[in-house]
This record gives C-alpha cells, sequence and structure tokens, in this order.
C-alpha cells in the first residue's frame, strides 16, 4: 500500500489499534536486516534481507550524498526513486516517486515527502522528519523520531501508532552488538516495506 494510498484511507486504519509487542509475538511484523554495504564489488550501497534470508531490496552505487538514490527490489528491478528537492535549501527535503526515471522522474506522481525537522527552539526535539502525502502538503501524514544516528527510531501514525522501526542487531548469543552497519528495519502490517526502506536512505542522507 502506498502512501498516497493510505492518506485517502486513514479513517479504515485508526481502527486497526493492535498493539506492537502482540503483533511481533504473533509473526504479524516484517523483520528485515538491513546491511551499509552494496553487494556488487567497489560499490558503496544497501543490502536488504528477511528473516528466510532472502534479498528483499538493494542500492548500489551510493557514494557520498547523491540528489538521487534508486531503491531497486532483490531481482534488481527499480522500485522507488528518491530525489533531493534542491530548491528548498534550507529545509532538507527527500521526495519519493514510483520506480524509476531518471531526470523525467519529476513528471511522475509523487507517493511521498519527507522533510527533516528543525526547531531552533528545542534543538533536542527528538522528532527527526516528518512525512507528508506531497510536496505542498501542510499537515503530516507520519513523524519519525528518536537517533537514526544510534539507530534506534521509530515511524509514528497520526495517532501515535508505530508503522515502522529502525533498531540495532544483536546477536543470539551473549546479545553482543553487530555495530551500526547492520541492522532491523520492522515495519507493521499494512505499511509499504519499500517505503519503510525509502525512509531509512532518506534518513541516512539526512543524519549520516
Amino acid at each position: 500500500m502506498t502512501l498516497f494510498s493510505k492518506c485517502v484511507s486513514r479513517k479504515v486504519h485508526e481502527h486497526q489499534q493492535h498493539d506492537q509487542q502482540d503483533c511481533e509475538a504473533d509473526g504479524l511484523w516484517t523483520k528485515l536486516t538491513v546491511w551499509r554495504k552494496s553487494l556488487v564489488f567497489s560499490c558503496q550501497g544497501f543490502t536488504v534481507i528477511d528473516s528466510h534470508g532472502s534479498l528483499v531490496f538493494r542500492v548500489d552505487n551510493y557514494t557520498g550524498r547523491p540528489e538521487e538514490v534508486t531503491l531497486m527490489d532483490g531481482s534488481g528491478m527499480p522500485t522507488l526513486t528518491l530525489r533531493h528537492r534542491k530548491k528548498l535549501r534550507l529545509v532538507d527535503t527527500w521526495l519519493v516517486y514510483e520506480g524509476e526515471d531518471g531526470e523525467h522522474s519529476s513528471k511522475k506522481p509523487i507517493i511521498g515527502c519527507v522533510r527533516k525537522h528543525i526547531n531552533i527552539l528545542r534543538p533536542n526535539s527528538k522528532v527527526l522528519a516528518r512525512v507528508y502525502c506531497g510536496p505542498s502538503d501542510k499537515k503530516f501524514a507520519y513523524t519519525i523520531e528518536g537517533s537514526y544516528v544510534h539507530r534506534s527510531c521509530w515511524v509514528l501514525d497520526e495517532s501515535k501508532r508505530v508503522v515502522a522501526e529502525i533498531r540495532r542487531k544483536e546477536s543470539m548469543n551473549g546479545g553482543v552488538s553487530f555495530g551500526l552497519e547492520v541492522f532491523h528495519l520492522i515495519v507493521r502490517p499494512g505499511f509499504s516495506l519499500s517505503f519503510a526502506m525509502a525512509i531509512v536512505l532518506i534518513l541516512d542522507q539526512m543524519f549520516s
């Protein structure tokens, strides 16, 4: 389900008030392992696998702070295009499009807009960014809180319900941490896996 679909049918989701711990206990949430490394030799990027070890998403040729990032599925097919909006220099803004269209992606429908949150009066605010259905929307659909630097943050909907979480990965034996290069992305049923991964990529651009 795309972000646009969520905005249209947000009233339906207000009735799906499952507790996060119950959902995880029932195995309803999707837990992905994100590795901040490309499978392609000499490339930088991301590799994402599911609990069965299958490749779900990948990002290659990820160097520096690119103006455009393409998220691919496990087979290498473009899923989403993330484009940095240069016009809004005061606010770090990324637009998300379906598929890939290179320089012409601006002509495709926008399925989401993520803006870095800046609060001069509260510099220690736990809000990292906000997600909008479109660049002209004034009311946000999701809030991202926590710390991406420490790989501990949450995507919250309007009712403060967690729909996705970034969490540090620990070893099953002794709780040994894998560091910051390997972490979990945990997604609630009904929230787009590809859009959740797009949020990870955008946060990585904003805070790495």
